[in-house]
């Protein structure tokens, strides 16, 4: 956003993100997101102390990584909780493709309209070595994104091609955001 001249206010959403069972895995992250957009529509009806423009848009997303089929019955990978569970992800990943799907809460805050959707973008990963891959899991980089890998960052190195947005696997997928706000 700030790349295209959007100063957002960054408001962390506490909001339960537990995967929902009873979705198709494409719903998973409107469902989420669409939770934490109304956390934060919560925040601030709740604190004054915001100051907020009178014609805002909450924008909250979630980015899940998925293997398998869609629909059907595949992996939902979030972000690893250590070594071992980072290790697991990336070697199902490694020569092989999977989808990233990042789902889009929008909260008109002046009417109170809601739009959600989602974005789905195929990644197609390389074939790496098990000493590359301890390497890259020795840094900070894979802990906090889903899948254990920053397209972004140095593990892009090892992306072989991609079949959708390129923004929407960094987990913001702007030119569905923009679509909506021209409507």
């Amino acid at each position: 956003m700030k790349a295209r001249g959007i100063d957002p206010m960054v408001i962390p959403a506490d909001c339960d993100e537990t995967v929902p069972e009873y979705c198709d895995v494409r719903s998973v992250p409107t469902e989420i997101a669409s939770r934490k957009a109304h956390a934060v529509l919560d925040i601030l009806s709740r604190d004054q102390s915001f100051a907020v423009p009178e014609n805002s848009v909450i924008v909250a997303a979630d980015t899940i990584v998925y293997q398998g089929p869609i629909p059907g019955h595949g992996e939902i990978m979030g972000k690893p909780r250590d070594f071992s569970q980072g290790w697991d992800m990336l070697t199902k990943l490694r020569n092989t493709h999977h989808a990233v799907i990042t789902g889009v809460c929008m909260i008109f805050t002046a009417t109170g309209e809601e739009r959600v959707f989602y974005d789905l973008t195929r990644v197609w990963f390389k074939d790496y070595t098990d000493e590359e891959l301890n390497c890259y899991l020795l840094t900070d980089e894979a802990y906090d994104k889903a899948g254990a890998y920053a397209v972004q960052g140095t593990f892009g190195k090892y992306t072989e091609r991609l079949e959708g947005d390129y923004e929407n696997v960094i987990g913001l997928p702007w030119y569905r955001i923009e679509e909506e706000l021209s409507k």
